[in-house]
């Protein structure tokens, strides 16, 4: 049974994310009205998945919320709202959410997305796939080489990242603290160039360095 934390500014809108989701199986374990006040709850809740309604308010400034809460990097964020263009979805991809879902979605579509998301899986509404992806007539730009290659340990650590593992079950497998995955991740970045844990995955598979 998947365990689902719902944050939604509507208690309308939290209730009926509620009954939609225990209908379907899935356990909530907790809402709240704003994505600030999720980081004191995520442990004691202990979540698999984290669902948040952006119905309302712009896309872009539930993002920023995202962001600046620093929650995608420790548990599967999965954002739906209205207006929602596939533009926003990727950047949401971008950003380390799991998923940016139209509010039109079916109840099914949800709950099969919330547990692809809790998988470790990165999920593209249909709608988004074409305007998200390249032209099959495009050719794949040459990869240039890295200024310094990645150690064994940050491979290490880029391969359980593309599990989606969060910071402290990496620590856990490798045995070390947070702050030194903190550290190993920043290095990643930068190593790769990329802005964030999901460009750092996607780089990673594209030169080899990740195993699928």
């Amino acid at each position: 049974m998947i365990r689902v934390f719902i944050v939604a500014a509507s208690p309308l809108a939290r209730a009926g994310l509620e009954n939609l989701l225990a209908a379907r199986g899935a356990q909530v374990v907790g809402s709240i009205a704003a994505i600030e006040t999720l980081g004191d709850l995520l442990s004691e809740a202990a979540p698999d998945v984290v669902i948040v309604d952006s119905s309302g308010q712009p896309i872009e400034s539930t993002l920023e919320s995202v962001a600046a809460s620093g929650l995608a990097v420790d548990v599967p964020l999965v954002i739906v709202g209205e207006g929602i263009s596939a533009a926003a979805s990727a950047e949401a991809l971008r950003a380390g959410i799991r998923a940016a879902l139209p509010a039109d979605i079916s109840p099914e579509q949800l709950v099969a997305a919330l547990e692809a998301a809790a998988s470790g899986l990165l999920v593209l509404h249909s709608s988004h796939v074409a305007e998200g992806l390249p032209a099959a007539s495009s050719p794949a730009p040459a990869l240039d080489e890295l200024s310094e290659s990645l150690t064994r340990r940050e491979v290490e650590v880029l391969q359980m990242l593309a599990g989606g593992l969060s910071n402290k079950e990496i620590a856990a497998r490798l045995s070390i603290s947070d702050h030194t995955v903190k550290f190993h991740v920043a290095s990643i970045l930068g190593k790769l160039g990329a802005a964030s844990r999901t460009e750092a995955v996607s780089i990673g598979i594209r030169r080899g360095l990740v195993l699928l």
